[in-house]
């Protein structure tokens, strides 16, 4: 009978413990609703949705996961992409997510998690074209999202005419309706889209491309999560859980269940933009190869 009540009194202690940790790493960071995780995103799948009270997509589910590792409930704050960076600088939320881009430019307005996955830019088209150039582009009729790094390069094309949306959906619908000749934007949210919907007969192509003069374009590109700078700490703690993600290839595994399961979003390949920009000169980029 001692034996079980000691058992049972070194039970509560370390479950105690646990709490306690948990609740001061909740309490440690400044959140715009204390104890709680206020993630901007924009719903579009794969990267981000809500369902049963839980953030789901690839970005969301890796959220999820990194907020009930700190002890901190999600606050969902459902938004156009347009108005997620506004979000987090004016700290109405504490992060952002949505297949968003690293680039050097938001660097110096946010502080930017390890990357989550990798990925290529590309052109969705119809079928009946095979696009895969930025030269293809030229005299086209382009839409893409307002708000996406790559606009200025966009612009820079000959003849190129850009059309600026809103949301994916709408630069797709215009798109199907022979609006516009293609679009460009987030690769996970295009192709999932189009495994979606066959019917629509269209398929996306990455750029071949490897121009200096176009990195955003046709660069290596890292999903990131964008946080307020004030809170570079709780970033440092994300940073910790998403490293040891990627250690046990928890990040295909994952991003199998949302149609990211080629190597292609899990291994760098390309130049590494960070190293001396916001991480250490000698900064590795995590990968996890086939099989893991």
């Amino acid at each position: 009978m001692a034996l079980s009540l000691s058992r049972r009194m070194v039970t509560c202690a370390l479950l105690a413990g646990s709490f306690m940790s948990l609740s001061s790493i909740a309490n440690a960071f400044e959140l715009a609703e204390q104890g709680k995780l206020t993630v901007a995103f924009t719903g579009d799948m794969p990267g981000s949705g809500w369902q049963d009270g839980k953030l789901v997509g690839y970005d969301g589910e890796i959220m999820q996961r990194i907020a009930d590792k700190l002890g901190l409930k999600i606050q969902p704050a459902l938004m156009e992409w347009s108005g997620t960076i506004a979000s987090v600088q004016s700290g109405r939320v504490d992060v952002m997510l949505g297949t968003m881009g690293w680039t050097e430019k938001r660097t110096k307005i946010m502080t930017l998690s390890e990357p989550i996955h990798y990925f290529k830019n590309g052109i969705m088209q119809s079928t009946k074209t095979n696009w895969d150039k930025l030269s293809d582009l030229e005299g086209k009729q382009i839409g893409t999202i307002t708000g996406f790094s790559f606009i200025s390069e966009l612009k820079s094309i000959k003849d190129l005419q850009l059309s600026l949306y809103d949301t994916s959906d709408a630069a797709v619908r215009d798109l199907i309706a022979g609006r516009i000749d293609a679009v460009i934007g987030d690769p996970p949210v295009i192709s999932y889209a189009i495994k979606q919907n066959p019917d629509w007969n269209m398929h996306f192509l990455a750029f071949t491309d490897n121009s200096p003069d176009f990195p955003l374009l046709t660069g290596l590109g890292q999903v990131v999560y964008g946080l307020n700078q004030k809170n570079d700490d709780l970033r440092q703690k994300m940073d910790a859980i998403i490293a040891d993600m990627w250690k046990t290839c928890e990040m295909k595994e994952i991003g199998a269940r949302y149609g990211l399961s080629s190597d292609v979003w899990f291994k760098p390949v390309g130049q590494n933009f960070r190293a001396g920009v916001d991480r250490p000169a000698d900064y590795k980029l995590p990968s996890c190869a086939a099989g893991g």
